[in-house]
């Protein structure tokens, strides 16, 4: 049996587009061939951006920027 990972755009584009990934193991074993899909893990939890945000600023930044904001709203009050 063999076994080889491939980057989809080496295959023919009657076969690329059939498929979703951007690499798949090929399969022989006894003469027949099979494509296999390969899913790369999506990123977790912690790259994931605020819903509102450009992409600039990660959500734990963003809280920590409004405690900021909220301790100096604080001591502006407490000054008068």
């Amino acid at each position: 049996m063999t076994e080889i990972v491939l980057d989809t755009k080496v295959l023919p584009e009657m076969v690329f587009s059939k498929i979703s990934t951007n690499k798949v193991k090929f399969y022989e074993n006894n003469g027949t061939i099979t494509l296999t899909p390969i899913f790369e893990e999506k990123p977790r939890f912690k790259h994931l951006r605020g819903m509102f945000s450009d992409g600039k600023i990660s959500v734990e930044d963003f809280f920590q920027e409004t405690q900021r904001d909220k301790e100096l709203e604080n001591e502006k009050h407490s000054c008068f």
